[in-house]
């Protein structure tokens, strides 16, 4: 049960799951980039990171100096299900439009697992 309520706790809150969203749509991002796309602080992004990390929706990687996010693949099946749900929703809102442009313009860091080219939301 404490599974199933830390997966919904962090899907409950629009900046985590605006934060999913941008993850999804570039495979991989560091705070610098979610700082940048979503406009708020370095200690509340990664505040963020840290629920959505526990509640083992993302995983991260350090490369020399940036911690780099990306969706948990080894996730059951529901959670999973209720995951890409939550980030279909999110796309369909005007502000994920406005958090990809804004990611557009941002200085990307030197490391990258699979970068995807810059393309349209």
């Amino acid at each position: 049960m404490k599974n199933l309520t830390n997966t919904f706790g962090a899907l409950s809150d629009p900046i985590r799951l605006r934060i999913l969203a941008l993850i999804a749509h570039e495979t991989e991002l560091c705070v610098c980039e979610l700082v940048e796309a979503l406009e708020l602080s370095q200690p509340k992004i990664s505040r963020h990171c840290q629920s959505l990390n526990e509640a083992n929706l993302i995983k991260s990687r350090r490369q020399a100096q940036w911690v780099l996010y990306s969706l948990a693949t080894d996730i059951p099946d529901w959670t999973k299900r209720a995951m890409d749900s939550a980030i279909e929703g999110v796309k369909l809102d005007a502000q994920y439009v406005t958090d990809c442009d804004r990611l557009k313009s941002v200085d990307r860091p030197p490391v990258r697992c699979a970068p995807k080219e810059k393309e349209a939301c």
